[in-house]
């Protein structure tokens, strides 16, 4: 049996404190920069986007009924076609349609679709219907079944202060957070040098693992020159999202094998007094992937990148008394990059024929079209080259996404 004693001695990136303090093996050192794997970018609307008033359905005679202190007035919207148009605030997104760089999925969902952030987003996150403790991250399950980065990165990465997120824990991958070049760690442990001193048995190898601070960057010599390269980059917004993907540019740019990266962007919870919160978000998401996406074309990168935006659910269809929206259903799904097939992907949801729901709420909902597991499936199996079948619990229809 494979014990923790035999992964210390077998393992060459093994760090003893949270601030990984910087050492090489020669197996890392030897590790060339990765220039030609293909990346995913996953981008987290966090408290539930309002898709109805991002992807807007403004000849839907159902759209001014439902909104009236909400509908967008149809001349300020960016029209996608004679019937749909996206938010004003999304000039960046919009720009990046024009050049066909941009997929809008409609309709996403699951059966069912609960209204409860924690419960919802566990399911986003895990792909299970009804989530155990145990279940592990969609892409952390993908992960499993690939071989780890040769340099000694982490499979994944979250760009930022939150959370973890579930959807990186796997059972083998490793996932790192990362704010800055000077504050690199493996994230989901405890104290470093308390969990590899505690005894163990041969079959705690898993918990071990999972405690351990592993070294996400193989030095902090490496870091420290990504930091110190002369990149002028592009030129992000000066918001929290802007940073966030700035410095997974700046990571790609300097050759680290991270296959997926994460960021969070927070405030989509618009209870009441949305329309001025809501529009700075959207601007902020849209011209942060914009920027992110011009960035890696200078540096011949963007070729090798997916970006993909979600959100645990939409917003209800008919606007509540504090000109916000409630907890909905189904919203649009966002993927971004060179290798899409732009353009909008399924049917646009009616706001007239609803879904009777389940009594949560006195009208119905948007009836789901699509199922999210189709995007994780199509994503996975088609932009990763990783099976999805274990991943998803389940095989799903792929979608065209991506250009042939």
């Amino acid at each position: 049996m494979f014990n923790r004693r035999d992964f210390l001695k077998s393992s060459t990136l093994v760090a003893l404190a949270p601030t990984v303090p910087g050492f090489l093996t020669s197996v890392a050192r030897a590790a060339p920069s990765q220039r030609d794997g293909r990346v995913l970018v996953v981008i987290e609307l966090k408290g539930g986007n309002d898709g109805i008033n991002t992807i807007v359905p403004y000849a839907d005679p159902g759209y001014a009924k439902n909104r009236p202190s909400l509908c967008l007035p149809t001349a300020q919207l960016i029209k996608v076609n004679d019937h749909v148009g996206l938010h004003p605030a999304l000039r960046g997104a919009a720009r990046l349609l024009e050049s066909q760089r941009l997929a809008i999925v409609q309709g996403v969902s699951y059966p069912n679709p609960s209204r409860s952030h924690d419960r919802s987003m566990s399911i986003w996150q895990t792909a299970r219907l009804n989530p155990e403790k145990q279940d592990l991250g969609w892409l952390g399950s993908a992960l499993d079944a690939s071989d780890p980065p040769t340099d000694g990165s982490p499979g994944a990465v979250l760009s930022g202060i939150d959370a973890p997120p579930r959807a990186l824990e796997g059972q083998r991958s490793r996932a790192a957070t990362m704010s800055g070049f000077e504050d690199a760690y493996v994230s989901g442990s405890l104290n470093p040098r308390r969990a590899i001193a505690e005894p163990g048995t041969g079959s705690d190898l898993k918990a071990f693992m999972s405690r351990s601070f592993l070294d996400a960057y193989t030095s902090a010599d490496r870091l420290k020159e990504v930091a110190r390269a002369k990149d002028p980059g592009g030129v992000y917004p000066e918001t929290q999202l802007g940073e966030r993907l700035r410095l997974i540019a700046q990571l790609l740019k300097g050759g680290f094998h991270t296959r997926v990266f994460y960021a969070i962007q927070a405030g989509y919870d618009n209870h009441y007094g949305q329309a001025a919160i809501h529009a700075q978000l959207l601007g902020e998401l849209g011209n942060s992937v914009g920027a992110f996406l011009d960035d890696l074309a200078v540096a011949k990168l963007a070729e090798r990148v997916l970006v993909l935006c979600f959100s645990e659910f939409g917003r209800t269809v008919q606007e509540n008394g504090s000109a916000g929206t409630d907890h909905g259903t189904a919203g649009p799904l966002l993927l971004a990059g060179p290798c899409v097939k732009a353009g909008l992907v399924g049917t646009t949801p009616s706001l007239e024929d609803l879904d009777p729901g389940q009594g949560e709420l006195k009208q119905g909902e948007l009836k789901v079209g699509i199922d999210f597991r189709q995007v994780y499936a199509t994503v996975l199996e088609e932009w990763l080259e990783l099976p999805s079948k274990t991943a998803l619990a389940g095989d799903f229809k792929r979608l065209p996404l991506f250009q042939k």
